[in-house]
């Protein structure tokens, strides 16, 4: 089946954030929502059950291996498929999203008041998880190299982990700087934080999005032992666009780990709706055909995107992400009078993510969506185009 990514669906007036946070004017490039509509398989099993009338209690109330065998097979099987990880079906645990995930690892893994390592700039949530948790965050903060991409500052690493952080919340793909960690840095972190005594929880909702020339490696399948001390979040929600159905899995292979994760998440996250879970599971076994479509896309667009940054935009710097599907835009080269979010939302009417947000490293950047229809993305890149004529270098 050929798929359709160059049609932009009707989003706006529906219950979608991404279309109605801003006014009708404003072009919206920033939240991680893909303007493609999902996998064929995966409407119709949602329209079959949305038939049946029925809309009960699903698996999942007691995290029992025994509940969801289907959707825990598969995704055991696609692990070994995709990374030759073996897992367990009794390693799979279903929660309501990813920022679920790493906030109940928070909480699984020490107490309130100790520290959790943080690689800033990194995913807003990721950033805030430490006060959300009532826990300290350390930073041992990315290096952008001069060629854009980011790169980790081992001595930065090494005494952050000294100061003895309960967890490391690793982002892998790097949401936003678009970097897939090499296997040698990983288990480089991994042994840095193994020798410290720190979990690792790491979040690859991304994984799926990954460019050639580039392949994701989960951390956990490096080695036994730092499988024991790491927590996986996976989702297709990123991956099939499904983020509003609130479907996410934790791998979690040592069984004392395992429970500390489920005590935490006992009487505070029950079940993940129906929805999400019939989603999930015609999703990763129908969905390939389509994924593989949008890959092409996707890779299409960043590559559009980078070229026309480069070409129309000089003053303004954006490296080709190895992974994900937004790119992460320094605009500290240009004039830009404040910030550069509030800048081309006023300016262009785009709406970015705000390079803020995502703790330090970010001030000056904004982040962009481009997970869309060719031509949105060419329309707001071509409105900020416009809207930074007339800028000058600065020195």
């Amino acid at each position: 089946m050929k798929y359709d990514f160059d049609s932009l669906p009707v989003r706006r007036g529906t219950q979608n954030m991404k279309w109605n946070t801003y006014a009708a004017d404003v072009l919206p490039m920033f939240v991680a929502d893909m303007d493609f509509v999902s996998p064929a398989p995966v409407v119709e099993a949602l329209r079959r059950q949305v038939d049946s009338g029925m809309f009960g209690y699903p698996d999942g109330l007691s995290g029992s291996e025994t509940e969801l065998p289907v959707l825990r097979r598969v995704i055991v099987d696609r692990m070994m498929q995709r990374y030759n990880w073996k897992i367990r079906p009794q390693d799979v645990i279903f929660v309501p999203g990813v920022v679920v995930g790493f906030n109940l690892a928070c909480q699984a893994v020490g107490k309130p008041g100790d520290a959790i390592l943080i690689q800033p700039p990194v995913y807003p949530p990721i950033n805030g998880a430490g006060g959300v948790t009532q826990r300290s965050s350390i930073e041992a903060e990315l290096v952008r190299q001069a060629d854009g991409s980011y790169g980790i500052d081992w001595d930065a690493f090494k005494a952050a982990c000294a100061r003895r952080p309960g967890l490391f919340l690793l982002c892998n793909p790097q949401n936003p700087t678009g970097r897939v960690f090499r296997p040698d840095e990983l288990e480089k972190m991994a042994e840095i934080c193994l020798a410290h005594g720190a979990v690792i929880c790491s979040d690859e909702i991304h994984s799926d999005l990954v460019y050639g020339g580039s392949r994701h490696v989960p951390v956990a399948s490096l080695h036994a032992d730092i499988a024991a001390k790491t927590i996986t979040l996976i989702a297709p929600s990123k991956t099939f666009n499904l983020a509003g159905l609130q479907c996410s899995v934790a791998i979690i292979q040592d069984p004392g780990l395992r429970r500390q994760y489920l005590e935490a998440r006992r009487g505070v996250v029950a079940w993940v709706n129906l929805m999400g879970l019939i989603a999930a599971e015609a999703a990763y076994i129908h969905g390939q055909e389509w994924l593989d479509q949008l890959l092409v896309y996707l890779e299409a667009n960043r590559n559009f995107a980078c070229d026309y940054v480069r070409e129309e935009m000089p003053l303004i710097r954006m490296t080709k992400p190895e992974g994900t599907y937004l790119g992460w835009l320094d605009c500290r080269g240009a004039a830009i009078e404040g910030n550069p979010y509030r800048f081309f939302l006023n300016k262009a009417r785009v709406a970015l993510g705000d390079g803020n947000a995502f703790g330090r490293g970010g001030e000056g950047f904004v982040r962009l969506n481009f997970g869309c229809p060719r031509s949105m993305l060419a329309e707001a890149l071509e409105r900020m185009r416009t809207a930074t004529v007339g800028l000058i270098k600065r020195n």
